[in-house]
């Protein structure tokens, strides 16, 4: 696999969305950035927040679009345009309604699943779909019709908030591993730590 050169956090603009669970991938992010004092800085023709570091020897951008979720591709399409990034290099962190809350997994590419955020990435990176995703279990309302207030509208517990990121939390070693490009390692390690966490 190749290294991981952009990490990206899918979510909603704007306060009113930010405990709700389609932000997971936002909330992430941010924690993320803030673990290893990463600086966001919104960049217009990025259409989103953008930040730079150095983790354990290798570069990496982060960058959270400003879009709405649906057209997500907007930003990363842009960010790897500019930054010749392949998308077999790029991590992309989101929910996802197929696993319960406390439940997060790693795949290496696949499709969208139903997702708008990700349908559209696929769309923006030409329908090339290799790259990798964390996908954050938010649960399942039960009822489709319930869907999108459920992600979108019900704001998140402080102790489901915190369910998700500790099922979502990648240690040093499982970054270091996945920055170098070595994902079936960085996987299992971070599936051992639950039996529920398999790749599928």
């Amino acid at each position: 696999m190749a290294d991981l050169r952009l990490i990206v956090g899918l979510g909603n603009p704007g306060r009113r969305y930010s405990l709700t669970r389609h932000n997971a991938g936002e909330r992430w992010l941010r924690d993320f950035s803030e673990r290893f004092e990463i600086t966001l800085s919104e960049e217009a023709r990025f259409h989103g927040e953008l930040g730079r570091a150095e983790l354990f020897g290798e570069e990496v951008r982060v960058l959270l679009p400003t879009t709405f979720m649906n057209v997500s591709g907007e930003a990363i399409g842009a960010t790897a345009a500019f930054f010749k990034i392949a998308p077999s290099e790029i991590l992309v962190v989101y929910d996802d309604v197929a696993f319960p809350l406390g439940v997060s997994k790693i795949r290496l590419g696949g499709g969208h699943n139903g997702h708008n955020g990700v349908r559209s990435v696929i769309e923006a990176l030409n329908g090339i779909h290799n790259f990798v995703r964390l996908r954050i279990g938010v649960g399942h309302p039960g009822d489709p019709a319930r869907m999108t207030p459920y992600l979108t509208r019900e704001k998140m517990s402080t102790d489901n908030l915190e369910m998700e990121r500790s099922s979502a939390w990648l240690d040093d070693e499982v970054v270091q591993l996945a920055l170098s490009g070595r994902w079936q390692k960085a996987m299992t390690r971070f599936h051992a730590h639950d039996e529920r966490h398999v790749d599928l």
